[in-house]
């Protein structure tokens, strides 16, 4: 069930970090084989040491859970989650920290956390309650309830849903639609729509008058200016 392990963490950490400095990639799609997306965190996995002290607990997910959704969000390019099963715990806010979802019809999303008398983490607090506001994510994790890939769609956590057979075709089609987009435009506007909800007006007004003003410095934005005086199909170069 794709359980993360430490190792196959900080590779994703790495690959993520490798995406945002290669100009070559110009979309990310985060998907898993197998019948699930990722069933959490693998515990049986982490590194063993000494007795615990007090900090021991909140560095740990400091440097593990946090930093690997971390690396999802903070991503120079746009990242696709293709969810073709249950994605629990750690998982489901592995997918909900992409900037699209794409879910099978059989995906389900779990808060497992307080099954296990846990509080979540990795972010899922902060994720869930700009996803769905706080009453709606207070009830996904006070319950634990799995939720299927359909009523995630209602509740604004995937953009769509499809067959499990489409998955990956249609995965393929949003990131080759993204990659020939113009990528520091969106790199620059994933950040705004990220720190939006944590900015007051004139902070994000700021924010957005000076990622345009670094943008327009790029080759794609004078080639989006430049298609629509000559009438014609823009062709960005992702720089």
């Amino acid at each position: 069930m794709n359980a993360v392990t430490w190792d196959q963490r900080e590779r994703i950490i790495a690959l993520f970090g490798e995406a945002s400095a290669d100009p070559h990639v110009r979309a990310v799609v985060l998907t898993a084989t197998g019948r699930g997306f990722c069933a959490g965190a693998d515990l049986r996995g982490a590194p063993s040491g000494g007795p615990r002290v007090p900090g021991d607990v909140a560095r740990t997910i400091r440097l593990g859970a946090q930093r690997l959704i971390g690396a999802v969000l903070d991503c120079e390019k746009p990242v696709v989650a293709a969810v073709n099963g249950t994605a629990a715990g750690i998982g489901a806010h592995l997918a909900f920290a992409c900037d699209l979802v794409l879910a099978a019809e059989a995906a389900t999303f779990v808060e497992v956390f307080v099954r296990r008398g846990l509080v979540p983490d990795g972010g899922g607090a902060y994720l869930l309650t700009r996803l769905v506001g706080p009453r709606r994510a207070k009830e996904l994790m006070f319950f634990g309830d799995a939720i299927g890939a359909a009523e995630a769609r209602e509740m604004g956590l995937v953009n769509r849903v499809v067959p499990a057979e489409e998955l990956e075709k249609t995965a393929r089609e949003w990131a080759e639609r993204l990659a020939q987009g113009p990528t520091r435009a969106l790199a620059l506007t994933k950040q705004l729509v990220n720190a939006a909800l944590d900015s007051d007006r004139a902070t994000a007004f700021a924010a957005e008058a000076a990622a345009q003003e670094i943008n327009m410095t790029t080759r794609d934005a004078n080639e989006g200016v430049a298609s629509f005086v000559e009438r014609r199909s823009p062709h960005y170069e992702g720089r």
